[in-house]
C-alpha cells in the first residue's frame, strides 16, 4: 500500500498532543484514494484507540511492545517493520527527543528521504517539499528528496492544529518481529529544567523583545505580566543575552504559543524567526515605536508608542 503512515508518541499511559498535530499535518500530504494509519507502540496499545480516533485518521495499528515507555531498539525495529509491510510514501513523526533516539538511524539503514524540525510540508507539482529552518534559524530551507520513494520528516510541535472531531477508523493489530533491546527501563523520573513555564500551554502571553533595551528592565515586565494575568515570554535576542531563560523564547527557534489566545508583543520588531511562534493566534496586539515594523504586519490591534509608557498605563489599569 502507499499512503501516510503516523508514529504517535505516548508517555506514561498517556497520548501526547503532538500525535494528533501529526495527523493534522498529514492531511496536506495525502492524495486522493491515500489513506492515513496511525500506529502506536505500547505494552497495552489498545488503550490509546479512543483518544486516537479522530478525524483524519482512516486506521489505528495497535503495536505490542514489551516496555511500557520508550525504548531505542523497540521502536527502530517495529517501525522498520511497519514500513517494510505497509510500503507508505510518507512516514511522520515528531520531532523530540523518542524519535531523536532512532528516526535518523532508521532512516539511513532504509535508505529514506529525511527532514527534521519540519514546520510546513506540501506537495508541488506531485513532489513532496519540507521546510525547516537553516543557518541557526536565521532562514527557512526548502527540502525536496528527488529519487526517494518514502520520505521520513520529523514535524515541530505546536504548529499543526489537533483535529477536533471524532471518527471511527479501523483498527489493525501488527505483530512486530521480537527485537533485542540493549537497555532496560527501571524508573520514570521527571527532571525539571528551573523555569518550569510552558508557553505551549499559555493562552495569555506579554512578550518583550529588544525594543526594552536592558537587562534592568526585565522585572518591571515580568511585574506586568503577573499584574494582568500574562505569562512572560520573549523574543530570541533576549534569550540570547540570558536576560529571560531559554523556556520563555518564542518563536522558530523557541516555542510555539499553541494555545495562545491573546499576545501582546511589545519591543518586538517581528522577525520571521519570532512570527513563526506566533503569528497564527488570533489576537495579536503589538506595540513598537516603529511604525514600519514587521509585528504590525500580523497584529490586530498595533500602537505605535513607547512601549514603557504603555506598560505603564496598563499597569494603572491593574
Amino acid at each position: 500500500m502507499s499512503g501516510i503512515l503516523v508514529i504517535a508518541e505516548q508517555r506514561r499511559g498517556e497520548l501526547r498532543p503532538v500525535s494528533l498535530e501529526l495527523v493534522s499535518a498529514a492531511q496536506g500530504l495525502r492524495r486522493a484514494g491515500e489513506e492515513v494509519a496511525v500506529a502506536v507502540l505500547s505494552d497495552s496499545p489498545q488503550r490509546f484507540v479512543g483518544p486516537l480516533s479522530m478525524a483524519g485518521v482512516d486506521e489505528i495499528l495497535t503495536v505490542t511492545t514489551p516496555a511500557a515507555e520508550f525504548d531505542t531498539d523497540t521502536f527502530e525495529s517495529a517501525v522498520g517493520a511497519l514500513i517494510a509491510q505497509r510500503a507508505p510514501d510518507v512516514i511522520l513523526v515528531a520531532h523530540s527527543v523518542d524519535s531523536f533516539g532512532y528516526a535518523a538511524a532508521l532512516a539511513a539503514r532504509l535508505g529514506l528521504g529525511f527532514a527534521t524540525d519540519v514546520f510546513d510540508a506540501r506537495r508541488i507539482d506531485g513532489e513532496l517539499v519540507a521546510t525547516r529552518g537553516g543557518y541557526g534559524q536565521k532562514v527557512n530551507v526548502e527540502v525536496d528528496f528527488p529519487g526517494r520513494s518514502t520520505v521520513l520528516l520529523a514535524i515541530r510541535g505546536n504548529v499543526f492544529k489537533a483535529p477536533e472531531s471524532t471518527a471511527t477508523p479501523k483498527v489493525t493489530v501488527f505483530d512486530a518481529p521480537e527485537g533485542k533491546s540493549r537497555s532496560t527501563g527501571r524508573e520514570f523520573i521527571e527532571l525539571s529544567a528551573g523555569d518550569d513555564v510552558d508557553m505551549t500551554a499559555a493562552e495569555f502571553i506579554l512578550t518583550i523583545g529588544r525594543g526594552i533595551g536592558e537587562e534592568a528592565k526585565v522585572p518591571q515586565f515580568r511585574e506586568l505580566a503577573d499584574a494582568i494575568g500574562a505569562t512572560l515570554g520573549c523574543s530570541r535576542p533576549i534569550a540570547d543575552a540570558g536576560w529571560l531563560p531559554k523556556s520563555r523564547q518564542v518563536g522558530q527557534s523557541g516555542k510555539t504559543a499553541g494555545a495562545c489566545k491573546l499576545y501582546i508583543a511589545m519591543g518586538v520588531s517581528g522577525a520571521i524567526q519570532h512570527l513563526a511562534g506566533m503569528k497564527h493566534v488570533s489576537t495579536i496586539v503589538a506595540v513598537n515605536t516603529d511604525a514600519e515594523a514587521s509585528i504590525f504586519g500580523v497584529a490586530k490591534y498595533g500602537i505605535v508608542g513607547d512601549i514603557f509608557e504603555i506598560a505603564e498605563q496598563l499597569r494603572t489599569h491593574f
